[in-house]
């Protein structure tokens, strides 16, 4: 595995592989890396002839300057794991090789209702510093596919729409959200769960998946305040929302009659860790 700290060089890597006739298939991540980020990794591998990760804790999308100062950096065990899982380049940048001084400032994105619900609602500018930074990281590595998971549901909803503005034709791929024995959702920020919170973590999970079997049974409207209400009356749970929205708008689904792709999304505190499933 190949490693740069550099745009220049990275680039200069990426060009030659291109001229080789090699495609390129791109991950972008923020680090702490676990199952889910290695999954990312191995599918574009199987679909591209090179694999490119990114680790790069991004400030601008950070509501909160004490979350940023607490997200997990393990940078030694991250690139240990993908040369072990057949990573081609890793591209750790500085804030200054993302962000320098003369990079030319592009017009906003306008996501609409996309990013004003869920967590455009608890964070605001969040997409628009997330939108920010995964532009800039595909401007600079120019891939033929995008991975993300799909954990983070709505922030693949707006980098979908990103590159439909952008007339983009990258292939851009959703993987399926890697969950470990007891349904909880691989993310970095497990890590920061004190061990009898962690224990109690999986009720996420449960409500969700008890929400999805009663479909048939109750309206959205019905099962979306049951699942607050089962969040709630857990000790050390906050949840910020539990919303059942279509899954191309991000809209509120009040009725399943007539409806095709409907995700339930959900937000929570435990102790002072924020978790997100769907």
């Amino acid at each position: 595995m190949l490693l740069f700290t550099t745009v220049s060089d990275l680039q200069k890597q990426l060009d030659k592989l291109r001229k080789m006739g090699k495609t390129i298939g791109f991950a972008p991540t923020m680090g702490a890396l676990h199952a889910g980020h290695v999954s990312l990794i191995r599918v574009a591998k199987a679909q591209y002839d090179v694999a490119v990760c990114s680790i790069f804790v991004n400030p601008t999308q950070f509501n909160d300057p004490k979350d940023l100062e607490k997200y997990p950096r393990t940078p030694a065990e991250d690139t240990d794991l993908l040369a072990q899982t057949g990573c081609d380049i890793l591209f750790m940048p500085s804030v200054a090789e993302v962000y320098p001084p003369d990079l030319a400032v592009k017009p906003a994105f306008d996501f609409g209702t996309l990013a004003t619900v869920m967590e455009g609602a608890f964070r605001p500018k969040h997409f628009d510093g997330m939108a920010r930074v995964v532009r800039r990281l595909l401007d600079i590595v120019q891939p033929d596919g995008l991975f993300m998971g799909q954990k983070d549901f709505q922030q693949f909803s707006i980098v979908a729409d990103m590159l439909r503005q952008q007339h983009s034709t990258i292939k851009f791929v959703m993987c399926p959200t890697l969950r470990e024995p007891d349904g909880l959702a691989m993310s970095s920020r497990n890590v920061r769960l004190a061990p009898d919170l962690r224990r109690r973590a999986s009720l996420i999970y449960q409500v969700l998946t008890e929400v999805k079997a009663s479909i048939n049974a109750q309206t959205p409207d019905e099962l979306k305040k049951r699942a607050m209400e089962k969040l709630c009356a857990e000790p050390n749970f906050r949840p910020e929302y539990f919303d059942i929205v279509e899954g191309d708008t991000l809209q509120p689904v009040h009725s399943f009659a007539a409806q095709n792709f409907v995700v339930a999304c959900v937000a929570t505190w435990l102790g002072d860790v924020r978790l997100i499933d769907n």
